[in-house]
């Protein structure tokens, strides 16, 4: 496994790169209504990213396969769909809930984050739902310093979701990030403590757990993208992309538009 260490220049560019990626998140937060198509949304991202940002909407193309590439500059996954949901025509409706995953690349380095939105007034199970869920990335945050193990986020995670009644989706994970989309090591969302790879200052990685409301079997749709659960229960995800410091933790997907961070943190950096 080659896991790549950030020095000051990476660092400074990747603390750039999410920033904007909260930032396009900031800027679609009031567009997110009944009647607004997930097409309409994509639109507006990419014009952001492309124009005000002058950067590179990451998932556009994106085709680790070989065969299909991803059509659109963001995801949006709705409801029962887990994650790498396509944009549409079809309207958000009230009630519904959506995750918007985005990616940017600002000079060669990539910003990855995504948040829950709820569209109107969701029902009392899906907003238990979204916030417990970002509540469980956070508990795999604070765990982030030098000398901890992957295993240690994982277990984390896992042992809050589960103990929340829900499931953690296990055939995807965070990963590290860099110059290169994807890249070691792999951040799984559950696990033992003390097992993995060592946390050690430098390294830039993502922390998206998947959450399902019921179980935590997925299948993928026709498309080739879009994961959905098998029950069709509700299924929901944040992500931060984070910095192992010399001390701790500084979560780089940051903007002023960023939700309030869980009663148990302190501050987004340690």
């Amino acid at each position: 496994m080659t896991i790549t260490y950030k020095d000051e220049y990476g660092i400074a560019g990747m603390r750039i790169a999410g920033r904007l990626a909260s930032e396009v998140l900031d800027y679609l937060t009031p567009h997110v209504q009944p009647g607004v198509s997930t097409n309409a949304l994509d639109k507006l991202a990419f014009d952001y990213i492309t124009q005000i940002q002058q950067a590179i909407p990451a998932p556009l193309n994106y085709n680790p396969s070989g065969r299909n590439p991803y059509p659109k500059s963001i995801c949006t996954s709705i409801n029962h769909q887990v994650c790498h949901g396509i944009p549409s025509d079809k309207a958000l409706k009230k009630g519904d809930i959506v995750n918007i995953d985005i990616t940017v690349i600002k000079d060669g380095w990539h910003g990855d984050t995504s948040r829950m939105f709820i569209v109107g007034e969701g029902s009392i199970a899906a907003k238990r739902l979204c916030q417990l869920t970002y509540d469980a990335m956070w508990h795999g945050i604070v765990k982030v310093k030098p000398g901890v193990r992957l295993g240690d986020i994982g277990h984390a995670i896992q042992t809050f979701a589960e103990g929340q009644g829900f499931s953690i989706v296990r055939e995807f994970c965070g990963h590290g990030i860099g110059q290169v989309f994807h890249e070691d090591p792999q951040v799984l969302h559950y696990g033992k403590p003390g097992t993995l790879e060592e946390l050690k200052p430098g390294m830039t990685f993502t922390i998206e757990p998947m959450v399902n409301a019921g179980k935590r079997d997925i299948k993928e749709m026709s498309d080739g993208w879009t994961i959905i659960t098998r029950d069709h229960s509700l299924s929901a995800q944040w992500e931060h992309t984070v910095l192992v410091t010399q001390t701790g933790y500084e979560v780089l997907t940051v903007s002023d538009g960023s939700p309030p961070l869980p009663a148990f943190v302190t501050a987004t950096a340690c």
